[in-house]
């Protein structure tokens, strides 16, 4: 099935995955809601860009308070996005192509629909009553202690008939299970085999660091001055409802069910912290934690030379010599890196697409990606998520949500004419499939170009990372031997000395097969490949 000459094993260090937001890929029945029908329908265009696997955004039953994340059932297909055979097809027809498909598990939470839950909450002696996360009040009433959800909210929600609080590190429509019940991990255990069983070649597992919690309900510290802003956002480090270290007892245990199988599945963190030793206590040892982790670090870095090298660096030497990097520009929960990272323009677009996919590791594209989709203003009216909701000081996460742009025209080719978006469309003259593809100089043929290049060089799929010197704003580095990656991310031309061979690829100038000796000259927002130097 794999694409790559390195065998099954291990096809996840060789591939490119690629991340589709199902309700925003392809609508294939008119009602505005992209489906599983509509990403079988634009398998060709996965095929042809090059891409390994899918992973899909949740696929699960859910009244989507939170879009999916608040599951109400984990073995079935939510009606708005198909059916169990619909999956199943696009599996199979998947596979045709070389492609795998991974889902999103969401083990953290439930659904207060979940009929778990809803048991749950009968009374304090239900038999699934453990299954979640309750606690007393303080004397004085309030909240059991300081957690505060991802909006910076308290993280308990008083149940009035029990007299408890339960836990929800997100939504209050989403009730955090009890990690320490041996039930919920067996029950766990049945429904990976449910769905490795029918194909699935693996799982992103969404908030893969906050599985666990403290089992004495401690409060977080407050955060220190040298803190992640992100991390200070809210006035507290999350060690007591995150980063518990049991968490990898969960992970062992899930890692050895991939194993059994042949090949052996895939586990893909969600691993939301930016503490890169942390980070790396996640692959356990040898087979014994998870395969890849995300790289937040690495995701909300700026875009400049400097910034992301650190990165680079203090990853490569952070992990230990069995760990395989994994990369990430963009995804649903951020600004997508054409403009976070880009500001809408094409030539800086172009060579985050070049870094993502020729550093050492596993990159994921996310949907549009390949085309230099941006961001989408979501009117006030139109916000659909639940973080969006809570105010105009909250940005929420439609932006980056927003359909895929198949065609030029009315709904960009997501959804018939005459239906209406789920979100908005937005607009992007040139940017979407159909105009791109048959331009050769476009983003998306650089896009192929740069994935099909990685396919056929050992050297940019498993050689090592070697960071090379480089003038002020340019990053270079070598992989393996024998290749220089090297990119210009500054306004003003730059000369990178010391490098030998040819040019394989330019993202900015028609320079394909120029040979190089002793140095290469790269305009602004340019980066190259140069092959067959030493």
């Amino acid at each position: 099935m794999s694409r790559h000459p390195g065998g099954d094993g291990r096809w996840w260090r060789d591939a490119v995955l690629y991340h589709v937001y199902c309700r925003s890929f392809a609508d294939s029945n008119g009602d505005g809601i992209g489906d599983l029908r509509g990403i079988v329908d634009h398998l060709d265009h996965l095929s042809w860009l090059g891409v390994d696997a899918v992973w899909l955004s949740p696929t699960f039953p859910s009244p989507n308070a939170d879009w999916g994340y608040d599951v109400a059932d984990y073995h079935d297909v939510d009606p708005d996005l198909g059916s169990l055979d619909d999956l199943d097809e696009l599996v199979a027809r998947a596979a045709e192509r070389g492609i795998r498909i991974l889902l999103d598990l969401v083990p953290n939470h439930t659904s207060v629909d979940h009929p778990w839950f809803r048991e749950a909450r009968g009374s304090r002696r239900a038999p699934r009553r453990d299954w979640y996360v309750w606690a007393d009040p303080r004397p004085d009433g309030s909240a059991p202690n300081n957690w505060l959800d991802f909006s910076g909210a308290p993280a308990w929600t008083y149940d009035q008939p029990s007299g408890q609080y339960y836990l929800h590190n997100f939504l209050a429509a989403q009730p955090d299970l009890n990690w320490w019940q041996p039930e919920v991990r067996r029950t766990f255990d049945g429904i990976l085999r449910f769905w490795f069983d029918r194909g699935i070649a693996g799982f992103r597992i969404d908030t893969a660091n906050v599985i666990v919690k403290d089992r004495r309900l401690r409060d977080n510290p407050p955060a220190r001055p040298g803190d992640h802003p992100l991390v200070r956002l809210h006035g507290q480090r999350r060690v007591f409802n995150a980063q518990r270290p049991e968490v990898h007892a969960v992970l062992r245990r899930w890692r050895r069910i991939c194993e059994r199988y042949r090949p052996p599945r895939l586990l893909v963190g969600e691993t939301w912290f930016f503490d890169l030793p942390l980070l790396a206590r996640f692959y356990g040892r040898h087979d014994e934690g998870i395969q890849l982790a995300m790289n937040f670090p690495f995701l909300f870095a700026p875009f400049q030379a400097a910034a992301l090298q650190t990165v680079v660096r203090e990853t490569e030497a952070a992990l230990a010599p069995w760990a395989w990097p994994l990369w990430v520009g963009s995804n649903h929960d951020a600004s997508r890196m054409a403009t976070r990272w880009c500001r809408g323009e094409p030539a800086r677009a172009r060579c985050a697409l070049l870094i993502l996919l020729t550093l050492r590791g596993t990159p994921i594209l996310y949907y549009g990606d390949e085309l230099g989709m941006t961001d989408v203003a979501v009117a006030a009216e139109a916000v659909r998520d639940p973080l969006g909701r809570r105010g105009p000081d909250r940005p929420g996460r439609d932006a980056a949500r927003t359909p895929m742009r198949w065609s030029p025209g009315a709904n960009a080719g997501f959804c018939v004419v005459g239906a209406t978006p789920w979100l908005p469309v937005g607009e992007g003259a040139g940017v979407d499939v159909a105009s791109q593809r048959g331009r050769r100089a476009s983003t998306l043929n650089l896009c192929r170009d740069l994935v099909a290049l990685r396919r056929a060089s050992d050297e940019l799929r498993g050689g090592r990372y070697t960071l090379l010197p480089g003038p002020a704003e340019t990053w270079v580095w070598r992989r393996g031997e024998g290749t220089v990656i090297a990119v210009n991310l500054g306004a003003e031309p730059r000369r990178v000395d010391g490098v030998h061979g040819r040019v394989a690829l330019s993202t900015g100038r028609d320079r394909d097969g120029d040979g190089v000796r002793g140095g290469i000259d790269l305009v602004p927002w340019e980066g190259v490949v140069v092959v067959g130097g030493s």
